[in-house]
């Protein structure tokens, strides 16, 4: 298993009347989560669409337990439960306040496309290299 963390401070542009982080910016925090937890593997997704490789989101999941709030600081904890396999690769997330309390978790499904013709296309052998380690005696 991968684990990568983040730490991202609720700006008051992200909150809502009630004062809580509006619901739609957790993907943008766990956007923020996903790209930090590849650079932290020496994977950049700017070089990875230099080499003619996107990831976009095929599906969102979240569920959330506790409101944040103007100025907390969240960790974004990033996991990638298992080696990627085919054209997709999954990730969890877990989004915690300040507490260690997790107040919501989600999960994305992203499928690695040719940026020439926006097809599906395999996982590049750089990223299965870069994540394989992490998973050694578990196949």
């Amino acid at each position: 298993m991968y684990v990568s963390e983040n730490k991202i401070r609720v700006r008051y542009a992200e909150t809502d009347r009630m004062g809580y982080v509006y619901y739609g910016n957790y993907a943008a925090y766990f956007e923020v989560g996903r790209v930090e937890a590849l650079r932290a593997l020496g994977l950049s997704y700017r070089v990875m669409e230099e080499q003619g490789v996107m990831l976009p989101v095929l599906s969102y999941q979240t569920k959330y337990f506790k409101p944040a709030f103007f100025d907390d600081i969240l960790t974004i904890r990033t996991i990638v439960n298992e080696i990627p396999t085919g054209t997709r690769i999954t990730f969890q997330y877990e989004c915690l306040n300040e507490q260690g309390v997790c107040i919501n978790k989600a999960e994305t499904s992203h499928v690695f496309v040719k940026t020439s013709n926006g097809r599906p296309c395999p996982i590049p052998e750089s990223v299965i290299e870069m994540l394989a380690p992490f998973f050694k005696g578990k196949e």
